[in-house]
């Protein structure tokens, strides 16, 4: 058993890589160098790198893990030292560590420590590091990103050199195999393989998805079920703009808590006005809209509860070094609801949401979950007794239900606490999906009312829940979970029908015309290539079921049928393989 955490064997790998590359770069400038939840990183300034270029090859980090474990031969101690800053500061400039100068500048003590490894390398950091070098077993450099110096964009790009440590290399090997995998699975290359959606960077910017036909169709699919499930509990749709005054999220809190991550935008009829109240906002919430819903007329306890549910788009400004595919772009779109409903109602509306998350991640093929429950953080709207009433309720149904649970204390939502459900895929990597936030604050800063049983007004409670969450995440999180071989039911198309030769193509178009009759989703493929490479395309994009038909089938009126990962299912009436193709539909849903 090791005698110390794998965070400072990992940390301590970090200061050894940045030993590594100041002794093949000696000009480099070191940045940090933290730990992080699968490895480590460092940051370097090396002179002449272009910003948006990255400077360090494949076979750069091949020469830095080959000095790394020369250093780790050695065995060097890591020797910590207390110094007071002034004097830091002069070994530093010495040193023409100019990052290192910005970090100790901005240290409230008085006494900084160091580490110094070797005769040369010395590094400013607070520790703790392994006593020496030769305790590193099994590491492994992974990748090179740019990265804006305190991830501000208009600062320096500097080179970020990942890595990852464990204890044994057995525990290595394991992850480097488990990262082999997912990179198989990645979203974005199976997207562009299934021609299921692209971001037009250049032409369109950032962060912003483009769904071709077939991603289309299966984002359809998915917001089929979520319509019909909602209209069967008792949810009204409704539909809000993309994007409103100012003031309404003035009134929310968004503009001020929130404010550096909305689009906004002057009003085009007051071009000469620089004030705030001018001002658009692309929604990057749909409360707003659903509260003015609610206030559209006069409300009853007995119209309580309210269930607003829209598939609304937001907008969000995300710093472009986070963007990563589906999983986090600048304009998604939510499966949102708003709850509107009396205090004695408020149990059980968590209750039946709990239920629907559950329900729905069943149908989609998850079955195992995290759960916390975040309460109230330093920025934030409401009372003490309001924030205390919502998060006993949230914490309330998670018990009852017998939900295992943990707290993230301070990452609430600014006016309410919430319970964040998180799925995981078959690699047991976690996706955030499904919210629910119990809010007393935006009722009473809209104020919102309704006309109690004893003909006085009062204020409903207000839940804010996603099921599925942004449907791109999810999108991408069902790929990667499926490796691209999605269930039957969810596959955009479903059977492809392949003629052997062009006087089939009747016999086969008239296939395709049955099988969309009876709501199967297929298409003929009847390209100027051979069949082998018909089919290899369509084993590609994934397609569950290859019909082929040729003179003998076309004789007999009947089909030859390819199952996806199974291969051939011999020959049968097209009725038989429609009723086989609805059973298989029907149990899985």
């Amino acid at each position: 058993m090791a005698e110390f955490s794998l965070d400072t064997l990992r940390h301590s790998c970090a200061h050894v890589m940045a030993q590594a590359v100041k002794e093949l770069w000696p000009e480099a400038k070191l940045g940090i160098g933290p730990s992080i939840e699968d490895g480590f990183y460092y940051d370097f300034d090396i002179a002449g790198a272009k910003k948006g270029q990255l400077v360090f090859t494949p076979q750069d980090l091949e020469k830095i893990e080959e000095r790394m474990k020369q250093i780790i031969e050695k065995n060097l101690p890591f020797i910590r030292q207390e110094m007071d800053k002034d004097k830091a500061k002069v070994l530093f400039k010495e040193l023409k560590e100019n990052y290192k100068l910005e970090l100790i500048e901005a240290l409230a003590d008085q006494k900084v420590t160091i580490y110094k490894t070797g005769d040369s390398f010395v590094d400013l950091c607070r520790g703790p590091h392994l006593d020496s070098t030769g305790q590193i077993k099994a590491f492994k450099l992974l990748s090179v990103a740019g990265a804006y110096w305190h991830g501000i964009e208009t600062n320096p790009m500097l080179q970020r050199i990942y890595g990852t440590a464990f204890f044994s290399t057995k525990e290595l090997d394991e992850y480097l195999q488990y990262l082999k995998e997912a990179k198989t699975r990645d979203h974005r290359i199976l997207g562009r393989e299934m021609n299921f959606f692209d971001i037009y960077y250049e032409e369109a910017g950032a962060g912003l998805v483009f769904y071709h036909p077939k991603g289309a169709l299966l984002r359809t699919i998915i917001e089929d079920y979520l319509r019909k499930e909602h209209l069967k509990r008792g949810y009204d749709i409704v539909i809000t703009p993309h994007i409103m005054k100012q003031r309404l999220w003035q009134i929310s809190g968004h503009y001020d808590y929130y404010r550096e991550n909305m689009y906004i935008v002057p009003d085009p009829e007051d071009k000469d006005s620089k004030k705030q109240s001018s001002e658009y906002v692309l929604k990057p919430m749909n409360c707003p809209g659903h509260i003015l819903i609610y206030k559209s007329q006069t409300r009853s306890y007995r119209d309580l509860p309210l269930r607003f549910f829209e598939l609304g788009t937001v907008y969000r400004f995300e710093k472009s070094g986070v963007l990563h595919g589906l999983l986090r772009v600048r304009g998604f779109t939510q499966d949102d609801a708003h709850i509107f409903c009396l205090p004695e109602q408020l149990d059980q509306e968590i209750s039946s949401v709990l239920d629907f998350v559950f329900e729905a991640m069943r149908v989609f093929g998850f079955g195992d979950f995290k759960i916390a429950l975040s309460t109230r953080p330093a920025q934030s709207i409401g009372s003490d007794d309001d924030w205390q009433r919502a998060q006993n309720a949230l914490e309330h149904c998670l018990r009852s239900k017998k939900l295992d649970f943990t707290i993230n204390p301070g990452e609430g939502a600014f006016y309410g606490p919430k319970v964040d459900i998180k799925l995981r895929d078959a690699l047991k990597r976690e996706w955030q999906c499904a919210t629910i936030q119990c809010d007393f604050a935006l009722p009473q800063r809209f104020e919102l009312e309704y006309i109690g049983c004893d003909g006085k007004s009062a204020r409903p409670i207000m839940l804010h829940r996603v099921i599925l969450g942004s449907l791109e995440r999810f999108m991408g999180a069902l790929l990667e979970h499926y490796k691209g071989v999605l269930p039957l039911w969810l596959c955009p198309v479903q059977v492809v029908v392949l003629p052997i030769k062009d006087s089939i193509v009747e016999y086969a178009q008239q296939i395709n015309i049955q099988l969309q009759q009876q709501a199967i989703r297929s298409k003929i493929d009847s390209k100027n290539e051979t069949l082998q490479k018909r089919i290899r395309q369509a084993e590609l994009e994934k397609i569950p079921y290859i019909i082929i038909v040729g003179e003998k089938e076309k004789k007999v009126v009947s089909i030859s049928v390819r199952k996806r990962s199974v291969g051939d299912r011999g020959s049968m009436k097209l009725e038989d393989f429609i009723e086989g193709v609805k059973e298989e539909i029907r149990n899985y849903q």
